[in-house]
C-alpha cells in the first residue's frame, strides 16, 4: 500500500515536470529515456516564446530555420505522439516558428503528417512553390484527398441518390411506383369518415431510374485565407457530386476575381492547385457569375461557402440572392465546411441572408450530404444553429 502511494506521488511529480517543462520548476524530478526525448521535442516548439527560454536548466527551443533540424524534430514527434497530436503540433510549429517556407523543400514534405490544415498551408504557398517541390506537394495533397474521399464519398452518393429518387415524382405512377405515405398525406382533405378511408385524387409516385430528374448544383467557394479547410472539403465534395450522373456540378472559386474550375472536377487535386488562397473577397461578383450560368432555376441548388466578409457591393449581393430564390433556386449558405467548430463570420450579412429565407450556418463534412439532400428535395435544411 505504501509502495503504491510512493509510486503515485512519483507519477504526479513526473506529470507536473512534463507540464511545467524545466528542471528549475520546483518538482525536483529528473526525466530520462523517452520522457526526456518527449520533453525535448515539446521544448523545441513550446519553450519560451516559440524560440526557447535558453537559460541553463530550462527548456530550450532550437528548431530555428534549419531544415535538417526541423525534419528530425518532425520524425521525433511521430515517435512520441499519436497522429492526431502530431498534426496539432505541426500546425503550431508553422504558426509559432514561421516554418511555412521550409515546406517548400521536398525532404520536409516527406517528413510531415498529412492533414487538411497542412494542405491549406501548401495551397497558400502554391505560387511560391518551386518545380522541385511541386510533385512532392501534390503527393501529400493527394494522400489527404484520398483519405477524405474514402471517409465521405460512399455516404454522400447514397444520401443524394435517395434524395434524387424521392424528388423525381411522377404524377401518374404505376401501382408498383406509388409512394403511399406521401399520397395519403397529400389527400387527407379527402378523408371520408363514414367509410374510414381516403380518396386519392392525386397519386404521388417514385420516379423510375430512367425518369429521374437531373439537378444542377453550383458550389461557389470563398478562397480567402481563413477558408482553407472549407476549400479542401468543398473540392472533394465537388468531385464526388461530379461523379454522379443525376447531378450536373459546377465549381467556382473566388476572391476579388472569379475562377470556374468545373473542367477539373474529375481530379480534386487539380481543383485544389487551381485555387489561390488569400486575397480579398467579392461575393457579389461571384454570385453574378453563378447567376449567369443558371438555366433551370427550379432544378438548381447554389451553395455559397463563405464567412460573408464582403468586399464588394453588399446590397447587390443580397439582391442577387433574392432574385435567385425568387426564380426558384435553392440557395444554401455555409459559413464554413470543416470540423473546426464555430467560425468567425459577418453577422450582419448572415442575418440579412436569413431574412431572405437563406439561413447561414456552419456545416461539418459529415453533415454536408444531409444538407444537400434536403436542398435537392426542397426540404428545410438541417442547420445545427442558424446564424443570426
Amino acid at each position: 500500500m505504501g509502495d503504491g502511494g510512493v509510486s503515485g506521488a512519483d507519477e504526479r511529480l513526473r506529470r507536473w515536470r512534463m507540464v511545467l517543462g524545466g528542471e528549475a520548476d520546483g518538482t525536483g524530478c529528473a526525466l530520462g529515456g523517452a520522457d526526456a526525448g518527449m520533453d525535448g521535442v515539446l521544448g523545441a516548439l513550446y519553450g519560451g516564446d516559440g524560440g526557447g527560454r535558453g537559460r541553463a536548466g530550462e527548456r530550450s527551443a532550437g528548431l530555428g530555420g534549419s531544415a535538417p533540424k526541423v525534419a528530425r524534430w518532425l520524425g521525433d514527434i511521430r515517435t512520441y505522439f499519436p497522429s492526431s497530436v502530431v498534426q496539432i503540433m505541426q500546425r503550431d510549429a508553422i504558426q509559432r516558428l514561421g516554418l511555412s517556407a521550409l515546406l517548400l523543400e521536398p525532404e520536409m514534405l516527406e517528413a510531415v503528417e498529412p492533414d487538411v490544415h497542412l494542405v491549406g498551408t501548401l495551397l497558400s504557398l502554391n505560387k511560391a512553390m518551386p518545380e522541385t517541390t511541386r510533385e512532392t506537394a501534390r503527393a501529400v495533397v493527394r494522400k489527404v484527398v484520398e483519405q477524405l474521399e474514402k471517409r465521405l464519398a460512399s455516404r454522400t452518393r447514397a444520401t443524394l441518390t435517395g434524395a434524387l429518387d424521392r424528388s423525381a415524382r411522377i404524377s401518374r405512377p404505376r401501382h408498383a411506383d406509388i409512394d403511399w405515405d406521401r399520397t395519403v398525406r397529400a389527400n387527407l382533405k379527402n378523408y371520408l369518415p363514414e367509410y374510414r378511408t381516403v380518396v386519392p385524387e392525386r397519386l404521388i409516385g417514385y420516379g423510375r431510374a430512367a425518369q429521374s430528374v437531373k439537378k444542377d448544383v453550383i458550389l461557389c467557394i470563398d478562397q480567402s485565407g481563413s477558408m482553407a479547410a472549407s476549400v479542401v472539403y468543398a473540392s472533394v465534395f465537388g468531385a464526388v457530386l461530379a461523379s454522379m450522373r443525376s447531378i450536373s456540378t459546377r465549381l467556382v472559386v473566388f476572391d476579388t476575381a472569379v475562377v470556374d474550375l468545373t473542367d477539373q472536377l474529375d481530379d480534386p487535386v487539380d481543383v485544389l492547385f487551381g485555387t489561390q488562397l488569400g486575397g480579398g473577397t467579392d461575393i457579389n461578383r461571384a454570385l453574378a457569375y453563378c447567376q449567369s450560368r443558371i438555366t433551370r432555376p427550379a432544378d438548381t441548388v447554389v451553395v455559397l461557402i463563405s464567412d460573408l466578409y464582403e468586399g464588394g457591393i453588399r446590397d447587390e449581393m443580397l439582391k442577387r440572392v433574392a432574385a435567385m430564390k425568387g426564380a426558384g433556386v435553392e440557395f444554401v449558405t455555409l459559413l464554413a465546411l470543416s470540423d473546426e467548430g464555430a467560425p468567425a463570420y459577418d453577422r450582419e450579412h448572415a442575418a440579412a441572408l436569413g431574412a431572405l429565407g437563406a439561413p447561414a450556418f456552419a456545416c461539418t463534412p459529415d453533415l454536408f450530404p444531409d444538407v444537400m439532400a434536403a436542398a435537392l428535395e426542397k426540404r428545410p435544411l438541417p442547420a445545427p444553429v442558424p446564424a443570426s
